[in-house]
C-alpha cells in the first residue's frame, strides 16, 4: 500500500461470537447490545464520536481512533468498561453477547469507502484467528477476549497502569494468509487463558536422528505462559534502541515507535523482523524445543 496520506492510528475490531446461529430478533438484540457496549466504553475514556471512524461489519464493528488517543486508555479503562457492559447485558439472558476484540496500530487510510491498511488487516485477523475462537470455545463463561498485537503488548500493555493486567495475558503464534505474528490474548478479570494446542501435520519417519526444527517452527497455537514471549521470534529491541526516547519495532524496513502516548513511524503490522531479534528468537526456540519438544 502506498502510505502517502495514511496516518498512524489505533485500530479496534470487535466481532460477536456465534452470531450465525441467531435468528433475526436475536441478531437485532445482539447488535443493539454490541453498539451500546462500545458506545459506553468509548464514553468512559472521553472519546467522542468525532474522534473515531467507525464501520459496521454486520456482527462486528471496525474502528480507527484519532491518533492523539492514548493506547493505554484502550487496553485499560476502555476494555474494563466494555467487559462490565457485557456482563450487565448478559445477566439473566439465555442468549449471551460474547465478543472477541482485536487491536493493532499502524498506518491507516480512509479512501472514501472505508479503512485501508495492513494495520487494519492484522487487527481483523487477530480477532478472527483460530486461536482466539478456540479460546472462547474453551471458556464458555468468558464474555470478552482481547487480542493485541505484539507491538501493542510490548509498548503499551507491558507498561501496566490502571485497569491494565499485563500478567494476565498469554502469547501465541497467529498464522493466516500473509500474517505470521505473535499475538497476546487476555480475558479481563481472569488469569491468563490457556492456549489450545493443535497437533502439527504428521511427518513420515526419516532414517537417522531427526533434523533440528527451523527457527520459529512449532504449533501455530502454542503458547509459552503468562507474561512471557510467545516464540521469541523477532521480538522488539529494548527501549531506546535507535528510536528517540521510545521503544521501536521494525517490519520489512518500516519503523514504529511509541513515545509520550503518541504512535510514530510507519509500521505495517503483517510480518516482523526486529533488529537483533531474529537471533534471540532462534535461541529461545531452540531452548524451548529441546525442553518440551513443542
Amino acid at each position: 500500500m502506498n502510505t502517502a496520506g495514511a496516518v498512524n492510528r489505533l485500530v479496534v475490531f470487535g466481532d460477536a461470537c456465534g452470531s450465525g446461529k441467531l435468528g433475526m430478533h436475536a441478531k437485532r438484540r445482539m447488535r443493539d447490545g454490541m453498539y451500546a457496549a462500545f458506545a459506553e466504553a468509548y464514553a468512559s475514556v472521553d472519546i467522542e464520536p468525532g474522534r473515531l471512524h467507525q464501520e459496521d461489519r454486520g456482527d462486528g464493528i471496525l474502528t480507527a481512533l484519532d491518533p492523539a488517543v492514548p493506547p493505554s486508555l484502550m487496553v485499560g479503562r476502555w476494555a474494563d468498561t466494555l467487559y462490565q457492559c457485557l456482563r450487565e447485558h448478559n445477566a439473566g439472558s439465555a442468549e449471551r453477547l460474547r465478543l472477541r476484540v482485536g487491536m493493532n496500530a499502524g498506518p491507516v487510510m480512509n479512501d472514501g469507502r472505508g479503512l485501508v491498511g495492513r494495520a487494519v488487516d492484522l487487527a481483523c485477523r487477530l480477532c478472527d484467528s483460530p486461536v482466539a475462537k478456540d479460546i472462547m470455545a474453551g471458556t464458555p463463561g468468558a464474555d470478552l477476549l482481547l487480542v493485541v498485537s505484539d507491538w501493542l503488548y510490548e509498548n503499551v500493555v507491558a507498561e501496566g497502569g490502571r485497569y491494565v493486567e499485563p500478567e494476565h495475558y498469554r502469547s501465541a503464534r497467529v498464522r493466516s494468509k500473509e500474517t505470521d505474528e505473535t499475538a497476546w490474548f487476555h480475558i479481563p478479570r481472569s488469569p491468563a487463558p490457556e492456549i489450545p494446542r493443535t497437533p502439527g501435520p504428521s511427518r513420515p519417519p526419516a532414517a537417522g536422528p531427526p533434523p533440528e526444527p527451523p527457527p520459529g517452527d512449532g504449533p501455530a497455537e502454542g503458547g509459552d505462559g503468562a507474561g512471557g514471549r510467545g516464540d521469541g521470534d523477532g521480538g522488539p529491541p529494548e527501549s531506546g534502541d535507535g528510536a528517540p526516547g521510545g521503544r521501536r519495532i521494525t517490519a520489512r524496513g518500516d519503523l514504529l515507535y511509541f513515545e509520550n502516548n503518541v504512535i510514530n513511524g510507519g509500521f505495517t503490522g503483517i510480518r516482523r523482523e526486529a533488529a537483533g531479534g531474529a537471533a534471540r528468537g532462534r535461541e529461545t526456540d531452540a531452548a524451548r524445543n529441546t525442553g518440551d519438544g513443542a
